[in-house]
Protein backbone atom coordinates (compact mmCIF):
# COMPACT_ATOMS: atom_id res chain seq x y z
CA UNK A 1 0.00 0.00 0.00
CA UNK A 2 1.37 3.61 -1.30
CA UNK A 3 1.96 5.77 1.81
CA UNK A 4 0.51 8.97 1.52
CA UNK A 5 2.64 12.24 0.93
CA UNK A 6 1.72 14.11 4.28
CA UNK A 7 -0.40 13.04 7.28
CA UNK A 8 -2.72 15.96 8.35
CA UNK A 9 -3.85 15.51 12.21
CA UNK A 10 -6.64 17.32 13.33
CA UNK A 11 -7.69 17.22 17.13
CA UNK A 12 -11.20 17.21 17.63
CA UNK A 13 -13.36 18.15 21.13
CA UNK A 14 -16.46 19.21 21.01
CA UNK A 15 -15.93 21.65 17.71
CA UNK A 16 -19.49 19.76 15.75
CA UNK A 17 -20.21 23.23 14.39
CA UNK A 18 -16.38 23.74 12.90
CA UNK A 19 -15.18 20.73 11.87
CA UNK A 20 -16.99 20.27 8.09
CA UNK A 21 -15.57 23.61 7.41
CA UNK A 22 -12.07 22.33 8.55
CA UNK A 23 -12.22 19.05 6.72
CA UNK A 24 -13.87 21.09 3.50
CA UNK A 25 -10.78 23.01 3.38
CA UNK A 26 -8.06 20.00 3.18
CA UNK A 27 -10.19 18.29 0.82
CA UNK A 28 -10.16 20.93 -1.35
CA UNK A 29 -6.19 21.62 -1.40
CA UNK A 30 -4.34 21.63 -4.41
CA UNK A 31 -2.56 18.62 -3.82
CA UNK A 32 -4.29 15.45 -3.28
CA UNK A 33 -2.04 13.00 -1.72
CA UNK A 34 -2.53 13.02 1.98
CA UNK A 35 -4.76 11.40 4.74
CA UNK A 36 -6.44 13.15 7.61
CA UNK A 37 -6.51 11.68 10.68
CA UNK A 38 -8.71 13.37 13.28
CA UNK A 39 -8.43 12.07 16.90
CA UNK A 40 -11.78 12.55 18.67
CA UNK A 41 -11.22 13.64 22.64
CA UNK A 42 -13.85 12.71 24.12
CA UNK A 43 -16.75 15.09 22.90
CA UNK A 44 -20.22 15.06 23.87
CA UNK A 45 -21.45 16.98 20.71
CA UNK A 46 -21.93 15.75 16.85
CA UNK A 47 -18.71 16.30 15.55
CA UNK A 48 -17.30 12.94 15.46
CA UNK A 49 -21.04 11.60 13.33
CA UNK A 50 -19.80 14.50 11.09
CA UNK A 51 -16.54 13.36 10.22
CA UNK A 52 -18.60 9.73 9.22
CA UNK A 53 -20.63 11.54 6.72
CA UNK A 54 -17.48 12.37 5.02
CA UNK A 55 -16.95 9.74 2.35
CA UNK A 56 -13.43 10.38 1.46
CA UNK A 57 -11.31 7.32 2.41
CA UNK A 58 -8.41 9.07 3.22
CA UNK A 59 -10.15 9.86 6.05
CA UNK A 60 -9.74 8.40 9.28
CA UNK A 61 -11.51 9.03 12.98
CA UNK A 62 -10.05 7.94 15.87
CA UNK A 63 -12.01 8.28 18.96
CA UNK A 64 -10.44 8.35 23.11
CA UNK A 65 -11.12 9.05 26.06
CA UNK A 66 -10.63 13.37 26.92
CA UNK A 67 -7.28 12.97 27.84
CA UNK A 68 -6.40 16.76 26.26
CA UNK A 69 -5.37 17.80 23.08
CA UNK A 70 -1.33 17.27 23.55
CA UNK A 71 -2.78 13.44 24.03
CA UNK A 72 -5.18 13.81 20.72
CA UNK A 73 -2.39 14.99 18.40
CA UNK A 74 -0.13 12.61 19.75
CA UNK A 75 -2.16 10.23 18.97
CA UNK A 76 -2.74 11.38 15.47
CA UNK A 77 0.87 11.53 15.40
CA UNK A 78 1.66 8.01 16.14
CA UNK A 79 -1.15 6.78 13.54
CA UNK A 80 0.41 9.46 10.45
CA UNK A 81 2.03 6.85 7.93
CA UNK A 82 3.80 10.17 5.79
CA UNK A 83 6.92 11.40 6.81
CA UNK A 84 5.53 14.87 6.99
CA UNK A 85 2.98 15.53 9.58
CA UNK A 86 0.54 18.68 9.65
CA UNK A 87 -1.58 20.06 12.19
CA UNK A 88 -4.97 21.58 11.66
CA UNK A 89 -7.09 22.63 14.76
CA UNK A 90 -10.72 21.56 14.15
CA UNK A 91 -12.13 25.09 14.11
CA UNK A 92 -9.70 26.45 11.64
CA UNK A 93 -9.51 26.32 7.67
CA UNK A 94 -6.20 26.52 5.00
CA UNK A 95 -6.36 28.43 1.92
CA UNK A 96 -5.79 25.33 -1.13
CA UNK A 97 -2.36 25.82 -1.94
CA UNK A 98 -1.29 25.07 1.74
CA UNK A 99 -0.13 21.75 1.82
CA UNK A 100 1.69 22.50 -1.72
CA UNK A 101 3.46 25.05 0.33
CA UNK A 102 4.61 22.92 3.22
CA UNK A 103 5.50 20.22 0.87
CA UNK A 104 7.37 22.76 -1.05
CA UNK A 105 9.38 23.85 1.47
CA UNK A 106 10.71 20.80 2.96
CA UNK A 107 11.42 19.93 -0.92
CA UNK A 108 13.95 23.63 -0.14
CA UNK A 109 15.14 23.49 2.98
CA UNK A 110 14.85 19.32 4.11
CA UNK A 111 16.78 19.55 7.32
CA UNK A 112 14.52 22.15 8.81
CA UNK A 113 12.54 21.09 11.65
CA UNK A 114 9.32 22.96 10.96
CA UNK A 115 7.70 24.09 8.19
CA UNK A 116 4.99 27.47 8.19
CA UNK A 117 2.99 29.34 6.19
CA UNK A 118 1.48 33.19 7.28
CA UNK A 119 -1.80 33.05 8.09
CA UNK A 120 -5.06 35.26 8.49
CA UNK A 121 -6.80 36.16 11.74
CA UNK A 122 -10.67 36.11 11.58
CA UNK A 123 -11.53 37.95 14.38
CA UNK A 124 -15.79 38.18 13.52
CA UNK A 125 -17.90 37.46 10.49
CA UNK A 126 -17.08 41.24 8.68
CA UNK A 127 -13.23 41.22 10.00
CA UNK A 128 -9.89 39.13 8.57
CA UNK A 129 -6.57 40.69 8.35
CA UNK A 130 -3.23 39.38 8.09
CA UNK A 131 -1.49 39.97 11.65
CA UNK A 132 1.74 41.91 12.22
CA UNK A 133 4.90 39.74 11.22
CA UNK A 134 7.95 40.62 12.17
CA UNK A 135 10.05 43.35 10.02
CA UNK A 136 12.69 41.00 10.18
CA UNK A 137 10.90 38.82 8.07
CA UNK A 138 11.21 39.71 3.97
CA UNK A 139 7.54 40.79 3.02
CA UNK A 140 5.78 38.51 0.39
CA UNK A 141 6.51 36.75 -2.18
CA UNK A 142 9.56 35.17 0.31
CA UNK A 143 10.12 31.90 1.86
CA UNK A 144 13.30 30.56 3.44
CA UNK A 145 15.02 29.67 6.97
CA UNK A 146 14.00 32.81 9.83
CA UNK A 147 17.14 33.83 11.00
CA UNK A 148 16.22 33.83 14.64
CA UNK A 149 12.62 32.26 15.72
CA UNK A 150 12.57 33.61 18.57
CA UNK A 151 13.59 36.93 17.77
CA UNK A 152 10.64 36.99 15.34
CA UNK A 153 8.36 35.39 17.93
CA UNK A 154 8.98 38.39 19.71
CA UNK A 155 8.76 41.65 17.10
CA UNK A 156 5.58 40.55 15.92
CA UNK A 157 2.99 37.97 15.89
CA UNK A 158 4.69 34.39 16.41
CA UNK A 159 5.32 32.82 12.89
CA UNK A 160 4.30 29.46 14.08
CA UNK A 161 0.68 28.48 15.05
CA UNK A 162 -0.74 25.04 15.71
CA UNK A 163 -3.21 25.19 12.84
CA UNK A 164 -0.38 26.02 9.98
CA UNK A 165 2.57 23.98 10.92
CA UNK A 166 4.09 20.36 9.77
CA UNK A 167 6.86 19.04 11.26
CA UNK A 168 9.07 15.42 10.04
CA UNK A 169 7.77 12.81 12.23
CA UNK A 170 11.37 11.53 12.99
CA UNK A 171 11.48 15.25 14.85
CA UNK A 172 8.46 14.64 16.75
CA UNK A 173 9.68 11.34 17.69
CA UNK A 174 12.86 12.73 18.98
CA UNK A 175 10.76 15.89 20.81
CA UNK A 176 8.43 12.70 22.48
CA UNK A 177 5.64 14.72 21.10
CA UNK A 178 3.70 17.40 22.96
CA UNK A 179 3.73 17.34 26.34
CA UNK A 180 0.72 16.01 27.86
CA UNK A 181 1.24 17.64 31.34
CA UNK A 182 0.18 21.34 30.24
CA UNK A 183 -2.97 22.12 29.22
CA UNK A 184 -1.92 26.05 27.75
CA UNK A 185 0.92 26.72 26.04
CA UNK A 186 1.74 23.08 24.63
CA UNK A 187 2.05 23.93 21.05
CA UNK A 188 4.47 27.22 21.86
CA UNK A 189 6.40 24.68 23.99
CA UNK A 190 6.87 22.25 21.08
CA UNK A 191 7.70 24.52 18.38
CA UNK A 192 10.27 26.52 20.98
CA UNK A 193 12.07 22.81 21.91
CA UNK A 194 11.92 22.47 18.08
CA UNK A 195 13.96 25.63 17.20
CA UNK A 196 16.58 25.13 19.70
CA UNK A 197 18.34 22.46 17.61
CA UNK A 198 16.77 22.68 14.04
CA UNK A 199 15.74 26.29 11.30
CA UNK A 200 12.26 26.81 11.33
CA UNK A 201 11.46 27.37 7.40
CA UNK A 202 8.60 29.77 6.61
CA UNK A 203 6.84 31.12 3.58
CA UNK A 204 3.70 33.59 2.61
CA UNK A 205 1.86 31.23 -0.05
CA UNK A 206 -0.69 28.98 1.43
CA UNK A 207 -2.14 30.77 4.36
CA UNK A 208 -4.34 29.11 7.04
CA UNK A 209 -7.01 30.98 8.74
CA UNK A 210 -6.99 31.54 12.31
CA UNK A 211 -10.79 31.60 13.47
CA UNK A 212 -10.76 33.90 16.89
CA UNK A 213 -14.09 34.48 16.78
CA UNK A 214 -14.46 30.39 17.23
CA UNK A 215 -15.98 29.43 20.72
CA UNK A 216 -14.91 26.68 22.69
CA UNK A 217 -10.98 27.99 22.15
CA UNK A 218 -8.51 26.21 25.17
CA UNK A 219 -6.90 29.64 24.73
CA UNK A 220 -10.24 31.42 26.35
CA UNK A 221 -10.05 29.79 28.89
CA UNK A 222 -9.86 32.35 32.34
CA UNK A 223 -8.10 29.92 35.01
CA UNK A 224 -4.68 30.28 36.47
CA UNK A 225 -1.26 28.96 35.48
CA UNK A 226 1.82 28.79 37.34
CA UNK A 227 4.56 28.42 35.01
CA UNK A 228 4.50 28.39 31.13
CA UNK A 229 5.53 25.41 30.23
CA UNK A 230 8.27 26.26 27.85
CA UNK A 231 9.79 28.85 30.45
CA UNK A 232 10.51 25.64 32.69
CA UNK A 233 12.17 23.97 29.33
CA UNK A 234 14.36 26.82 28.47
CA UNK A 235 15.38 27.49 32.28
CA UNK A 236 16.79 23.56 32.02
CA UNK A 237 18.21 23.72 29.03
CA UNK A 238 20.29 27.01 29.39
CA UNK A 239 21.22 25.07 33.17
CA UNK A 240 22.70 22.16 31.04
CA UNK A 241 24.85 24.38 28.80
CA UNK A 242 22.55 23.39 25.73
CA UNK A 243 21.47 26.47 24.41
CA UNK A 244 24.01 28.06 21.57
CA UNK A 245 25.73 31.12 22.48
CA UNK A 246 24.53 32.92 19.47
CA UNK A 247 20.48 32.07 20.74
CA UNK A 248 20.97 32.80 24.23
CA UNK A 249 19.62 36.40 24.18
CA UNK A 250 17.14 36.17 22.23
CA UNK A 251 15.78 33.38 23.88
CA UNK A 252 16.17 34.68 27.33
CA UNK A 253 13.91 37.30 25.75
CA UNK A 254 11.58 35.16 24.24
CA UNK A 255 11.27 33.32 27.68
CA UNK A 256 10.34 36.79 29.12
CA UNK A 257 7.98 37.41 26.74
CA UNK A 258 6.00 34.08 27.86
CA UNK A 259 6.64 35.25 31.64
CA UNK A 260 4.62 38.30 31.48
CA UNK A 261 1.85 36.41 29.02
CA UNK A 262 0.99 34.09 31.87
CA UNK A 263 1.04 36.88 34.11
CA UNK A 264 -1.36 39.00 32.13
CA UNK A 265 -3.49 35.56 31.82
CA UNK A 266 -3.36 34.97 35.74
CA UNK A 267 -4.34 38.77 36.43
CA UNK A 268 -7.77 37.67 33.60
CA UNK A 269 -8.34 34.40 36.27
CA UNK A 270 -8.10 36.75 39.47
CA UNK A 271 -4.73 35.26 40.98
CA UNK A 272 -2.68 38.79 41.03
CA UNK A 273 -0.61 36.42 43.75
CA UNK A 274 0.47 34.51 40.68
CA UNK A 275 0.82 36.94 38.42
CA UNK A 276 3.91 38.49 40.69
CA UNK A 277 5.53 35.31 40.95
CA UNK A 278 5.67 35.17 37.44
CA UNK A 279 7.05 38.59 36.97
CA UNK A 280 9.56 38.63 40.07
CA UNK A 281 10.78 35.71 37.47
CA UNK A 282 11.29 37.83 34.47
CA UNK A 283 14.70 39.08 33.39
CA UNK A 284 14.04 41.55 30.51
CA UNK A 285 16.19 44.17 28.69
CA UNK A 286 14.01 44.77 25.96
CA UNK A 287 10.28 44.22 27.54
CA UNK A 288 10.65 46.14 30.66
CA UNK A 289 7.57 48.53 29.45
CA UNK A 290 5.17 45.24 29.14
CA UNK A 291 6.93 43.93 32.68
CA UNK A 292 6.24 46.73 34.63
CA UNK A 293 2.70 47.63 33.23
CA UNK A 294 1.91 44.38 34.32
CA UNK A 295 3.09 44.67 37.48
CA UNK A 296 1.41 47.56 38.05
CA UNK A 297 -1.86 45.79 37.51
CA UNK A 298 -0.73 42.74 39.86
CA UNK A 299 -0.48 45.75 42.81
CA UNK A 300 -3.68 47.59 42.06
CA UNK A 301 -7.20 46.49 43.34
CA UNK A 302 -8.74 44.24 40.64
CA UNK A 303 -11.30 47.26 39.78
CA UNK A 304 -9.08 49.90 39.30
CA UNK A 305 -7.18 49.17 36.55
CA UNK A 306 -10.25 49.19 33.93
CA UNK A 307 -11.52 52.73 35.02
CA UNK A 308 -7.75 53.70 34.88
CA UNK A 309 -7.63 52.16 31.48
CA UNK A 310 -10.94 53.64 30.58
CA UNK A 311 -10.26 57.05 32.10
CA UNK A 312 -6.88 56.97 29.58
CA UNK A 313 -8.77 55.80 26.32
CA UNK A 314 -11.71 59.11 26.69
CA UNK A 315 -8.67 61.29 27.14
CA UNK A 316 -6.81 59.62 24.06
CA UNK A 317 -9.99 60.07 22.38
CA UNK A 318 -10.59 63.85 23.36
CA UNK A 319 -7.28 64.88 22.53
CA UNK A 320 -7.17 63.33 19.00
CA UNK A 321 -10.80 64.89 18.27
CA UNK A 322 -8.88 68.44 18.69
CA UNK A 323 -8.59 70.85 16.01
CA UNK A 324 -4.69 70.70 14.71
CA UNK A 325 -3.89 67.17 16.02
CA UNK A 326 -1.05 65.86 14.15
CA UNK A 327 -1.68 62.53 12.09
CA UNK A 328 0.41 59.83 10.70
CA UNK A 329 0.01 58.94 6.93
CA UNK A 330 -3.64 58.40 6.04
CA UNK A 331 -5.44 60.84 8.45
CA UNK A 332 -5.24 58.41 11.23
CA UNK A 333 -4.98 60.35 14.53
CA UNK A 334 -1.50 60.26 15.93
Amino acid sequence: MMLPGISVVIPLYNKGPYIARALNSVLAQTVRDFEVIVVDDGSTDDGAETVRGFEDPRIRLIRQENRGVSAARNEGIEAARAELVAFLDADDEWMPRHLEALLRLQDKFPRAGAYGTAYLLKENDSTIRVPPFSTDIPPEPWEGLLSNYYRDAIRGTPPISSSIVAVPKRILDEMAGFDTGAWYGEDVDLWGRIALKYPIAFTWDGMGIYHKEAENRACNKKEPIREHIFVIFARNALQAGEVPPELKGDLLEYVASRQIQIACRNLEAGRPDLARVNLKRCKTRHLWKSKYLALFRAHVPSGIYPVLSNWRSKVKGISARKPGAKTQKGGAPK
